[in-house]
């Protein structure tokens, strides 16, 4: 599915100016220098905020998130986001429909400037038989009376999959029966090694999907089973396009990365097989182990974090562009490095910790399957991502991963986030205008050294300090 979203000034100075977006972006609108698009500091915009809303962009979805601005932002002329006049010795807070998901046609006010949305889909076959189908020969399917995975009548179809088929309601909230299905028959379109396996349990839930221990029945090998549900009808352009990005992924192979073994797609459902971690993630073993963790156990498990950060931004991977050629390029910016995305192996002196879903997020929203995003969900996880990424998240660059593993040590060392988030306060706004609070502050007894590190490498105002993976395990190093 190709899809474009675009935004034309009508009214104020910037009239006549056009954005238009064709792939995962975020924008910050407002009057800060590092917003885009950036309205002028003059009389038709002294109503608005240094950083005023965001805009959330997956074509050909879009979402507004105004962040409780003074005015608000309007859509349609109605306002949404506006914050209460604050009450002597009281803040003021935001009205709690700060966001909107806009439509083809919709108009964006803020200040003296207003934007119109236009959406653009190319619609296409969602068949099997022919890809190449021009978009005015296109058959909208019939949906069938039974759904795809249990077999049960339905009255609504929830997601489109392939030949017309539907799914319902259970089988897309927890695909466990439907999972058990495709490995006792995977059918022509499976294209991995999932047939074979066997689910055992489940192990977890994540933004993108679930996560099943699996078994291999011939080798008896256990495996992560993950499991990706697309939120929009899907056909064989954009499947392709998924398999393609998950193939460049495969190729890295890092004692510290996650190893994904085989991927699939059958019945609308998305399927990985991925080394399976026995220690699970680090923030389930922080909470056995009382919440957080003791300097010697934190700094050996993000000192292996950044080797394989290190060679996931440096890793020779091929890339397909919007028009679908492939090119050699060179590295994997991650975007959502937290604790619950490091994963650990074994135990004691032979615990490894490997860093999870690298690439994955990115393919998954490349090929359009993620449909309507929630803020927050695509765009990675407040609690550890530094302004850069919000502000440029289509041009993250190798520094936001690293500012991520700082963060995620800030939080094995203190069980808190580095940021302070004021209950009520919009999370992004904070990632935009706030400081990591001093890990002393929250851990007093840290060697000061590394304390000061910590602190260093956790500064993302007006830049981020540590570059590189390499840079910032050499500083950890020497701080010990």
């Amino acid at each position: 599915m190709s899809a474009s979203v675009t935004l034309t000034v009508t009214r104020g100075p910037l009239k006549g100016e056009r954005y238009s977006f064709d792939e995962r972006t975020t924008l910050i609108i407002g009057r800060g220098v590092d917003c885009y698009p950036r309205l002028p500091d003059d009389e038709f915009h002294r109503t608005i905020s240094r950083n005023h809303c965001l805009l959330d962009i997956n074509p050909p979805a879009i979402r507004i998130r105004d962040f409780g601005s003074l005015n608000g932002s309007r859509i349609n002329g109605s306002k949404i986001g506006q914050r209460s006049e604050p009450k002597p010795g009281k803040d003021s807070t935001a009205s709690p429909s700060s966001e909107y998901d806009l439509k083809d046609g919709d108009e964006i006010g803020i200040g003296g400037t207003v934007f119109k949305v236009s959406l653009e889909t190319e619609i296409v076959n969602i068949s099997d038989t022919d890809d190449d189908m021009a978009p005015d020969q296109a058959k909208t399917p019939v949906a069938p009376p039974l759904c795809a995975g249990c077999g049960k009548r339905i009255e609504e179809a929830v997601i489109v999959v392939s030949d017309g088929d539907r799914l319902c309601d259970s089988c897309r909230a927890d695909p466990l029966s439907l999972i058990k299905s495709m490995l006792s028959d995977p059918g022509e379109n499976s294209k991995t090694l999932i047939s074979g396996y066997s689910i055992i349990r489940k192990l977890g839930q994540g933004g993108m999907g679930m996560v099943y221990l699996a078994e291999e029945e011939d080798t008896g090998e256990r495996v992560a089973l993950k499991v990706m549900l697309p939120e929009v009808a899907t056909e064989n352009r954009a499947r392709n396009m998924f398999m393609r990005e998950v193939e460049n992924t495969s190729a890295l192979d890092h004692p510290n990365i996650v190893r994904l073994k085989g991927s699939g797609y059958r019945n609308g459902v998305f399927f990985f097989t991925m080394e399976y971690c026995d220690g699970g993630a680090v923030d389930h073993f922080m909470e056995l182990n009382g919440g957080k963790l003791s300097v010697e156990t934190a700094l050996k498990i993000t000192l292996q974090a950044l080797d394989g950060l290190e060679y996931a931004h440096n890793a020779p991977v091929k890339v397909t562009l919007a028009n679908g050629n492939v090119v050699e390029s060179r590295g994997i910016v991650h975007r959502d490095i937290k604790p619950a995305n490091i994963f650990l192996a074994g135990s004691g002196e032979n615990m490894q910790a490997k860093i999870a879903d690298v690439g994955l997020g990115k393919a998954f929203d490349m090929a359009g399957l993620s449909g309507q995003t929630r803020t927050g969900v695509a765009v990675g996880t407040p609690y550890f991502m530094p302004r850069q990424q919000l502000v440029n998240f289509k041009y993250a660059k190798p520094d936001v991963d690293v500012w991520g593993i700082a963060a995620s040590l800030y939080n094995m060392l203190t069980g808190k986030a580095p940021r302070f988030f004021a209950k009520g306060k919009d999370p992004w706004q904070i990632v935009l205008q706030t400081s990591a609070v001093p890990i002393r502050e929250r851990e007093p007894d840290l060697p000061g050294k590394l304390a000061d590190l910590i602190d260093t490498a956790l500064v993302d105002q007006p830049d981020i300090k540590f570059k590189t993976a390499a840079e910032l395990k050499k500083a950890l190093i020497m701080a010990r």
